[in-house]
């Protein structure tokens, strides 16, 4: 029995050496596959050189334009002109930069907003409004709303804002239409007076 079992492992390896060629060809092949990729590897990086070369800082490029600048060298100047010729081209650019600045201003106030009030100095502001509430004696609180377009993103702006005016004879009531004028102060919050009521509420 001996023998035997002795036989056996001595068949048993064989199935496994043929099995080690096996798992050394897969191995290979690898190999051969890693080969490949090299020079693929390689392209892209040439590639990414040649993008790399594409983008430069401000800096890079002032130092690039420098160094192919041709002309004559300037005179050497003192600290005091550098400063002044820098000074000179700084306010240069900042004329420049009002002119741009005027015209975007000017070419935004013609926009379809909401005209200004033709006032003439010195006039009272009037202002329409809804009254929304009416219990206080001779006074009512009115919601005036604003309705305007950005100067700049040209966007429509709602907004509204409550006042307290003066109703001398209580006659507006909650939900009133009413147009209401600027007055001097009345009480710590009263700074308008009721002018007339343009509709009543239903």
């Amino acid at each position: 029995m001996n023998d035997e079992e002795k036989n056996e492992t001595e068949a048993t390896p064989e199935p496994d050496e043929a099995q080690e060629p096996e798992a050394e060809a897969p191995v290979e092949e690898p190999a051969a596959e890693e080969a490949e990729e090299t020079p693929a590897a390689a392209e892209p990086a040439g590639d990414a050189d040649e993008a790399g070369a594409e983008p430069l800082t401000p800096k890079q490029q002032r130092k690039l334009e420098r160094s192919r600048h041709g002309g004559e060298a300037r005179p050497p100047r003192s600290a005091a002109d550098r400063a002044a010729e820098r000074a000179q081209a700084r306010g240069a650019k900042a004329a420049e930069r009002r002119r741009s600045r005027a015209r975007a201003r000017s070419k935004h106030q013609g926009g379809e907003g909401t005209p200004t009030a033709d006032r003439s100095p010195g006039s009272k502001k009037v202002r329409l409004g809804t009254v929304v509430s009416s219990k206080a004696d001779k006074t009512i609180t009115v919601r005036v709303e604003v309705v305007r377009r950005h100067p700049v993103y040209e966007k429509v702006i709602r907004r509204s804002a409550t006042i307290h005016a003066h109703d001398e004879r209580n006659e507006a009531n909650a939900g009133d239409v009413v147009r209401v004028i600027e007055s001097r102060p009345l009480s710590r919050s009263k700074r308008w007076r009721l002018v007339e009521v343009l509709e009543k509420a239903r």
